[in-house]
């Protein structure tokens, strides 16, 4: 048995057809024919496709209480109702970073609403996370609590970065996946891991001026005396490999935490943090500056734990995409647990 080649030009179009025939005793048999098409040449076809730059994102802001399916129509003049339901149905419509199918869904002021013209992503559900958004340079999920960021001693396998590491090698087996920055294993919410060493380096370099929003809900011991207030310190970790707190610059690295009360009754707090430096530990560290540690939070000070749980979660990550330059800004629920603890 041999193989035989042969090649073939095609007048003026700049191809070469190659046939390859497998030849055994009695004749020669067709295996396959290739097309091989010269770059130089591609612009002979005048119904070549050509790639189009993709359609920006629209940005729109609510401004008083309405049904998504109404503002859209406002917004939207060009539109019709069927329309919206398309773009509704096939994930285009986002609501705070979250992909939104519901028309009737109920939109509050300042509440920011996203138009994009590819149809949305749909999220992936694996066992401790969820992927919110994922596009050819970047993974954003929510983590639940109790699952790893990532093993530093490689015993564990349940981490968020070996699920993401198998979910990527799915598509390619020579994809990987880079942690850009973690959460503590018992704090839940939203995390960004890039897909390059090169994206993870431009998300890192540029984190403090890009980054737009990082916003906690907690949940604290006591109530607070201010509504607000502003925690700055100089954070460092012992060898016990505890954070703690100090005035002195030369002892640990600027840590400045914003807090705001949301409610709160005779035991707990439920708080709206904001990060504006982002250290190891820092929430949890201030707060228990303050005197009102975390729920649950017994290495930082904890007496209660009524939700069973670490009562830390990250709210609200904003942020620049690196590549595409696009605001991103993904909004995560609240915890029940933490609710229900404030029932009023």
């Amino acid at each position: 048995m041999s193989i035989r080649f042969e090649k073939s030009p095609l007048k003026d179009r700049g191809v070469t057809r190659q046939t390859v025939f497998l030849k055994n005793s009695d004749n020669f048999v067709t295996f396959s024919t290739i097309l091989f098409v010269s770059v130089e040449k591609c612009q002979s076809y005048p119904n070549m496709p050509k790639e189009r730059p993709s359609k920006p994102p629209l940005l729109l802001t609510v401004t008083e209480t309405a049904e998504l399916m109404a503002f859209l129509l406002a917004k939207l003049p060009h539109k019709n109702r069927n329309n919206i339901k398309t773009l509704l149905r096939d994930r285009h419509i986002l609501v705070e970073g979250r992909v939104q199918t519901k028309y009737n869904y109920s939109l509050q002021p300042n509440q920011r609403v996203e138009v994009r013209w590819t149809q949305g992503s749909k999220e992936s559900v694996y066992r401790g996370l969820t992927i919110l958004f994922e596009d050819a340079h970047l993974i954003v999920i929510e983590k639940q609590e109790g699952l790893l960021s990532i093993s530093a001693n490689n015993k564990e396998s349940q981490t968020a970065y070996n699920t993401l590491s198998a979910h990527v090698k799915k598509q390619n087996p020579a994809n990987k996946i880079f942690i850009v920055h973690r959460l503590d294993r018992d704090t839940s919410g939203v995390m960004v891991f890039a897909k390059s060493e090169r994206v993870k380096a431009l998300l890192q370099e540029s984190w403090e001026p890009t980054t737009k929003e990082r916003t906690y809900i907690a949940v604290a011991e006591k109530p607070f005396e201010k509504p607000s207030g502003t925690v700055t310190s100089y954070l460092n970790e012992s060898k016990a490999l505890i954070m703690y707190s100090s005035q002195n610059p030369a002892q640990g690295q600027l840590a400045i935490t914003h807090y705001e009360v949301l409610k709160q009754n005779a035991d707990f707090s439920l708080l709206k943090v904001n990060l504006e430096t982002g250290r190891k530990n820092q929430i949890r560290v201030h707060l228990q500056d303050l005197g009102h540690s975390i729920v649950g939070d017994k290495k930082y000070g904890a007496v209660t734990n009524p939700i069973a749980r670490l009562g830390l979660h990250a709210w609200v990550l904003a942020f620049v995409h690196p590549i595409t330059h696009e605001k991103l800004r993904f909004e995560t629920t609240i915890p029940k647990k933490f609710l229900e603890l404030f029932p009023r």
